[in-house]
């Protein structure tokens, strides 16, 4: 009898599973922005026009460096940052004066604040700097009793004029944006502080005023930038600073053109420093408020190096 040899599964060694096939990757197509390219060449070439048509001109390009740090020159930047400072002073104390009285209970001084906000802003700067300075027309002496008496035209200098038509002003826009800034914070905490004891001058003092700052610094850096320009207009009632001299340079080298260049040129770097400051100063109120602050121009430009450095498609 012939034995039947027996194979099953368990005589043969088991088989490896065949690897299943992945998902085939799937390549990405960046999509095409036809219009960025279109609007950057036209930019390139609408700067390329305007650079050639001045390098045609007929200007003493010479004639800026040669003055560009003449005495008078540095003169009037002078002036023209200690005016933007004590404007700003004026304005800034005024608008937290004018803030408060805005928001108090009493309809008496809340009504003036409103008023004094109401005519300043609604008419012009150089319209309040030809008042301030033509009031000797009106009034002949002024007279402060026992204090100081004078002729107006004595007392009221081209620098008194300036700081009186740019600081009340400015301190009309300052009470608004001081008024905004009180108003953000919650009124809890207001309440919790009073609910502590704490008086009502000690709460604004120690608990609105200090997270007010974080809505209040950003508009107040771009009042100072404005301030450092808009001195520029105070050359109208004889304040000498930047401008007046850059006028003054011009019409005796008969560069007149040039000296505007100059002068704003000057006026591009000092409100380039603000900017900067202004910077720096609104991320040093931004750490209660945000999670991560916004990163340095030395930590953008280190971001950016490494970025080039790292391998297209891969992970760093």
């Amino acid at each position: 009898m012939t034995d039947i040899e027996k194979t099953g599964t368990a005589d043969k060694p088991p088989v490896p599973p065949t690897p299943a096939a992945g998902p085939e990757a799937i390549k990405a197509i960046p999509v095409r922005h036809y219009g960025r390219y279109v609007s950057a060449v036209v930019a390139i070439a609408a700067l390329v026009a305007l650079v050639y048509a001045f390098s045609q001109g007929k200007i003493n390009w010479g004639a800026v460096p040669d003055y560009f740090f003449d005495d008078r020159i540095i003169r009037g930047v002078g002036q023209t940052l200690l005016l933007t400072v004590l404007s700003m002073v004026i304005g800034i104390v005024g608008g937290i004066l004018l803030a408060v009285m805005r928001l108090s209970r009493n309809p008496v001084t809340s009504s003036i604040a409103w008023f004094y906000i109401w005519f300043f802003r609604g008419t012009p700067v150089l319209v309040q700097l030809f008042v301030w300075f033509n009031l000797g027309l009106v009034f002949e002496y002024i007279n402060l009793g026992p204090i100081y008496k004078d002729y107006w035209s004595s007392f009221m200098t081209p620098l008194l004029t300036a700081l009186l038509g740019l600081g009340l002003n400015e301190a009309a826009y300052m009470a608004e944006i001081c008024r905004a800034g009180l108003l953000s914070v919650d009124e809890g905490q207001t309440e919790a502080s009073h609910a502590l004891g704490m008086s009502h001058g000690k709460t604004l003092r120690r608990i609105v005023i200090p997270q007010a700052m974080r809505v209040i610094v950003p508009p107040t850096g771009n009042e100072v930038i404005n301030m450092l320009k808009t001195t520029s207009l105070v050359s109208a009632v004889q304040f000498t600073e930047l401008f007046r001299y850059a006028q003054d340079i011009g019409s005796s080298s008969g560069a007149p053109v040039e000296m505007f260049f100059l002068a704003a040129a000057w006026y591009l770097i000092m409100t380039s420093v603000l900017t900067v400051g202004q910077f720096y100063l609104e991320r040093y109120y931004a750490r209660g408020s945000s999670r991560s602050l916004p990163p340095t121009p030395m930590q953008k430009i280190r971001a950016n190096l490494l970025s080039l450095g790292r391998p297209s498609g891969g992970m760093a």
